[in-house]
């Protein structure tokens, strides 16, 4: 199984493609692109049952980006797996390119099956998927669905946190971005949502609370999921992860206006300098 050492420079070269491509497009959203990294290249090269070269496999899993507009993160991801060319990265948000700014199903891209933008609907899509699977005998497809916590406050997502309970889908992770900003400013002053993993856990989920960029706290998070889907009843899971907005690139950490702002050449420069350094000891 793949180690630590290698989902740390996965996930540097990961960092570094979310930076060229909004520097190339000169538009795009970084800042939640660089929160989800982590989470994103574990859940794949570790957790995921999905082949690029087979992606019509009854028994694959399904990953909902419920945040689209931190994309970038996931074509990287995507791409670093074999879905698509690390070439086709650049033309991000270009006329006539599949990466659009958010996620299109209709561009035929392997591991996108769900157009997503408009935030608040992709914790009822998933549920969705995994009521039909629950539905068929002998399927123990998984579903993870990444989530914004600004995506919170949507009402759809409460209304999928119950319905999620009622119909016992084991089978469903929501992976919680809690990085605490979004594009208006802190999520406590915008609409606080805290105690967030309270109310998981009041409402019935199996609610674990992590360090998103720690792999070892994500492993055991997502191998807890993985031993509760096997289960025929059971609850869904909801993993919190607690990250930071901008992650691993020093001017963009915490900084709210990074949600959706390109760097220029001279941001770029040093971003990319900052994260080789970042794995120079390893």
């Amino acid at each position: 199984m793949i180690g630590t050492e290698e989902l740390i420079k996965i996930s540097a070269n990961v960092r570094k493609d979310i930076i060229k491509m909004i520097n190339i497009s000169g538009s795009g959203h970084p800042g939640g692109s660089l929160s989800a990294v982590e989470l994103l290249v574990a859940l794949y090269f570790k957790y995921i049952n999905f082949d690029p070269k087979n992606i019509n496999n009854p028994n694959r899993d399904y990953f909902i980006l419920s945040k689209g507009h931190a994309c970038p993160v996931l074509y990287s991801v995507l791409a670093r797996f074999g879905c698509l060319n690390i070439d086709e990265l650049y033309t991000l948000r270009k006329l006539g390119s599949r990466l659009q700014g958010h996620p299109s199903r209709n561009e035929k891209i392997p591991g996108i099956d769900v157009s997503t933008g408009s935030l608040g609907y992709g914790l009822s899509i998933g549920l969705g998927i995994a009521i039909g699977i629950k539905k068929q005998i002998n399927r123990n497809n998984r579903i993870y669905v990444l989530m914004g916590d600004g995506e919170q406050q949507e009402g759809s997502v409460w209304e999928g946190i119950m319905s999620a309970v009622h119909y016992k889908l084991n089978n469903l992770c929501v992976i919680i971005d809690n990085n605490g900003m979004q594009i208006d400013g802190n999520t406590k002053d915008i609409m606080n949502i805290e105690p967030l993993a309270d109310k998981y856990k009041i409402f019935g989920w199996d609610t674990f609370v992590i360090d998103g960029h720690n792999f070892d706290e994500i492993d055991k998070a997502y191998s807890q999921f993985v031993e509760n889907a096997k289960k025929k009843q059971g609850k869904p899971t909801a993993i919190i992860a607690k990250t930071v907005k901008g992650k691993g690139i020093s001017f963009m950490e915490n900084v709210i206006s990074w949600h959706g702002n390109a760097p220029s050449e001279e941001e770029l420069k040093k971003a990319l300098n900052e994260i080789d350094a970042s794995i120079t000891h390893i």
